[in-house]
Formats: structure tokens, C-alpha cells, sequence
């Protein structure tokens, strides 16, 4: 159903407007064709304009729905049917949870690898230096997205996913052998970084060839995997540092890395034909789209605080008197936060829309940062309570933002919508961690300055996806619409 009713299906109309609506009005749905997005008739591929048409924001089939044994079909505006279940659908959501169990996984346990080598082999460094190891390997995780999406677009996920796996196993077992700062900057930062970007761009892409109405909720299961990893790889790794030592600790994570992406080599598949304008190539033309950019800038502010939090609460923890095991845990606390912020934010997305979705996490987490962690976060309860908050919040952020960003296109077009986006959001994460060491060793090893930081980029953040529904619906429905 259209929020607009006026509105006809499938026009093309860059100039096309929202009709007023008075401020109490109720919007049940967003139609894409609402959005001004500047043709590019000079191309000989579609545009921007051309990939959003009939794009239906409320995820309802349009009337064509089947029932099956193996799940529920459904047809939406662009054209294609999506099984939204069955064997075969549920077997690459998870593959994609046993290859983000590895890449996500990771990402996740930044605060326990940055604490450990900063007590131990890079001792002699200061804390934005070291942060420049995990600042990088975040940004090679999202800035080779600019190839890695394209790719999955044009030849599917089997090769990216191999590779992925290669470079995953032989980069950890390259750091359990390194001792200065340029080995864990090229082992760990670069090569796990690439790792990362192979196995986590066509996991989440390849759910969206088979769910559309549920995509949020299938999204959201599959990234529950990192939080997972996030839980079992600090206590694992904890427990090997004080009986075998780094080496064999981190080979024994290698080991466990391998066994799950080997299986999801098996079960990542692609359904959908490549589009006919597919390209392995970026194409950063479809920031016409304003709805896109303003995303992309609501992403950017906000993988820019959320990896802050994720690299320092175990630092922090310690600076304040806590125990390094206290401190280990709070990574696991945070990853159970995480796992309940991927499913249930993610199954209520459908019914909202995940733009409301993330605004409500985000917002959620500058509460946190403002109202718990600056004033209680010297104290137990307050630290704990902190950090089971902010990975509710930021496991919504992290299972949601993909699913953002693929209402905005057509599916066959997400690798490429899902990598523009990125290739910029990675400049946050390259700069975010060693700006907040920065701000750290500024105020003589006080965190306070770093909280208020992360607490306003997320305020920020919130802000510019405000203005993703202000482009896409007017000022006066924005408040109301489902997007």
C-alpha cells in the first residue's frame, strides 16, 4: 500500500512530490518512487532513478503471495519472487552466520586483542599508536567492499568466500608469530581486514536473494553469529593466553575459523541473475539518490563512534582499578547484548521499517553513553549495565544498517549500493580508533573525553537518518512514516 495516493506504481517522475499532509497524519508506507533522484539517461545502464522504481519500502508482496511446502513466495515491485523461507533459503542464512561467526567474530574482540598487545608485545607504544592496527583492519574490512560488492553482483559469493577463507586462517596464523608493531599492522590489519571484507559483503548480500519481506529478521539471525563470536572467542582466548600462550592461542582460533568457514563455502549461494548492467566495477554515481547519501553519512558518523566503545571498554575497564578478567568479560557481557540487538531488532524492523529501527538504537546509545557511562562507568553495575546496553544497540546498528541500505535498490544491485556505501563509511573507521586514543593520552589517560565524543557523533548520526526520511517523505510526514 502507498502512502501516497495519488501516487501511480512504477512512475518514473524525478520531480514527483509528496502530497501535504497535515501533522497528525498517519503514514502506513513509503514509496520509493517519491524519491528525487537525478536521471542519468546518458548512461547506457540504468539509473539510479530506474533501480529504485517500484521499490515497495513496506515489504508487502503487492498482493501476489504462494504458499509452498518449503516456505512462502513472495513477489514485490522489482519484479522478482523471493521463496522469504525454506530449506534451501535457510541453509545460506546459515552459511552466512558460520563465515560472520568467523569475519564478525572478530571485529568483535578488537578491545581484547588491543589490550593484550598493548600490555605485552607493543608495550613501548602509546594507545593511538596501536589503535592504528584495528583502525586499519576496519578499514580494509569496509573499503574493499568497493570491489568485493560489485563482484558478488556480477560472478556471486563462491570465489570471494574462498578466498576469504584462505586469507583468514593464513593471516591469524602470520600473527601468532608476530612481535613488532609492522607485523600485526600487516598480518592483522591488512590481511584479516581483507579476510573480513571477502566473507562478510556476499554472506549478508546472498540472504537478500532469498528474502525481502523477512529480510530483516533473516539478516538479523545470521548476524547474531558475530555476537556469538564475540562471546566464545574472548573467554577461549583469555583462558589459552594463561595456559599455552599467544602463539598457540591464536592458532587455535585460526583453527576454529577454518572448520566454520569451510562449511559455509558449501551453503553461500546466489539465486537471483546478475543484472544486465552489472558491473564488477563502484560507481558512485548513485549518490544522486539523496536518500542514499544522507545514509551514507548516517553510517559513516555511526561506524565512526561504534567501533570507539568496541576497541577501548576493556582499557577503560582496566584504568579504572578493574581486573583484566573483568575486563575480558565485559567484551562477552557486551556480545550478549548483541545477540538479542540482532534477532528481536531485526524481527520488528519488518514491521517498522529499519530506518525507525536504527534511529531508535542509535538514539538508545547516546543515552547510554551520556546518562550511564560518563557519570557511572567507574562502577561495576554501571559498566556492566553500559555494556549491555550499547551491544543491544550496536548489534541492531550492525544486523540493520545492510538492510538500510537494500531498501534503497533492487536487490541484483545491492553489492554495489552496499560497497559504495562503505568504501566511505571505512574512512571512519580508519580515523575513529586512533582519534580516540588521541583523545585518551590528551587527557593524561582519562576516558571522559573519549565518552562524549562517541555520545555526540552518535546524536549526529541520529540526525542524518532523520533526513533520510525528511528526503524521502517531506518534513511534515517524516515523524509517521514506516521506513
Amino acid at each position: 500500500m502507498s502512502a501516497f495516493p495519488d501516487a501511480k506504481p512504477g512512475a518514473t517522475d524525478a520531480s514527483a512530490k509528496a502530497p501535504e499532509r497535515h501533522p497528525g497524519a498517519t503514514v502506513t508506507a513509503v514509496d520509493i518512487g517519491s524519491i528525487p533522484v537525478a536521471d542519468n539517461e546518458s548512461r547506457g545502464t540504468a539509473s539510479p532513478k530506474e533501480e529504485l522504481d517500484a521499490i515497495n519500502f513496506n515489504n508487502e508482496p503487492n498482493g501476489n503471495t504462494a504458499n509452498s511446502p518449503l516456505g512462502t513466495t513472495t513477489s514485490h515491485g522489482d519484479g522478482e519472487e523471493y521463496p522469504e523461507g525454506g530449506v534451501r533459503a535457510w541453509l545460506v542464512v546459515l552459511g552466512a552466520w558460520l563465515a560472520l561467526f568467523a569475519s564478525l567474530g572478530l571485529m568483535n574482540i578488537l578491545a581484547t586483542f588491543q589490550t593484550y598487545i598493548s600490555n605485552n608485545q607493543l608495550t613501548e607504544y602509546d594507545t593511538s599508536s596501536v589503535g592504528w592496527i584495528f583502525s586499519l583492519y576496519t578499514f580494509v574490512s569496509f573499503f574493499m567492499g568497493i570491489y568485493v560488492g560489485p563482484l558478488f553482483d556480477k560472478y556471486g559469493p563462491r570465489w570471494l568466500i574462498l578466498s576469504g577463507t584462505f586469507c583468514l586462517v593464513v593471516s591469524l596464523i602470520l600473527m601468532s608469530i608476530s612481535y613488532e608493531f609492522w607485523h600485526f599492522l600487516l598480518a592483522f590489519g591488512l590481511m584479516s581486514g581483507l579476510a573480513s571484507s571477502l566473507l562478510f559483503t556476499p554472506s549478508i548480500a546472498a540472504i537478500g536473494h532469498f528474502f525481502k519481506a523477512r529480510r530483516g529478521f533473516a539478516t538479523g539471525i545470521a548476524a547474531t553469529a558475530g555476537s556469538i563470536g564475540g562471546i566464545v572467542f574472548p573467554l577461549m582466548l583469555h583462558r589459552l593466553f594463561e595456559t599455552v600462550g599467544f602463539a598457540w592461542a591464536i592458532r587455535t582460533l585460526a583453527s576454529v575459523c577454518l572448520a566454520v568457514t569451510i562449511i559455509s563455502n558449501f551453503l553461500i549461494r546466489a539465486r537471483l541473475p546478475p543484472a544486465k548492467d552489472a558491473s564488477p566495477h563502484p560507481d558512485i554515481r548513485i549518490f544522486k539518490n539523496k536518500a542514499f547519501a544522507w545514509t551514507t553519512l548516517a553510517v559513516f558518523l555511526l561506524e565512526f563512534a561504534l567501533f570507539i566503545p568496541l576497541t577501548y571498554i576493556s582499557s577503560y575497564a582496566m584504568s579504572k582499578g578493574f581486573s583484566s578478567t573483568f575486563a575480558t568479560n565485559l567484551i562477552s557481557i557486551l556480545n550478549a547484548g548483541s545477540v538479542v540487538g540482532r534477532v528481536l531488532p531485526g524481527w520488528y524492523a519488518d514491521k517498522i521499517g529499519p530506518f525507525n529501527a536504527n534511529m531508535m538504537s542509535v538514539a538508545l546509545t547516546a543515552v547510554g553513553c551520556f546518562a550511564i557511562w560518563l557519570p557511572a562507568g567507574h562502577t561495576a553495575p554501571g559498566t556492566i549495565i553500559f555494556a549491555l546496553i550499547f551491544g543491544f544497540a550496536s548489534g541492531s546498528n550492525i544486523a540493520l544498517v545492510p538492510v538500510s541500505i537494500g531498501r534503497l535498490c533492487k536487490t541484483q544491485a545491492y553489492g554495489r549500493y552496499y560497497a559504495t556505501c562503505y568504501t566511505l563509511v571505512s574512512v571512519a573507521v580508519l580515523i575513529g580508533i586512533p582519534i580516540a586514543g588521541k583523545i585518551v593520552d590528551s587527557n593524561g589517560g582519562e576516558y571522559w573525553g573519549l565518552i562524549v565524543t562517541t555520545g555526540v557523533v552518535y546524536l549526529a548520526s541520529l540526525v542524518a537518518f532523520a533526513m533520510v526520511k525528511v528526503e524521502v517523505v517531506g518534513w511534515r510526514a517524516a515523524a509517521f512514516a514506516i521506513l
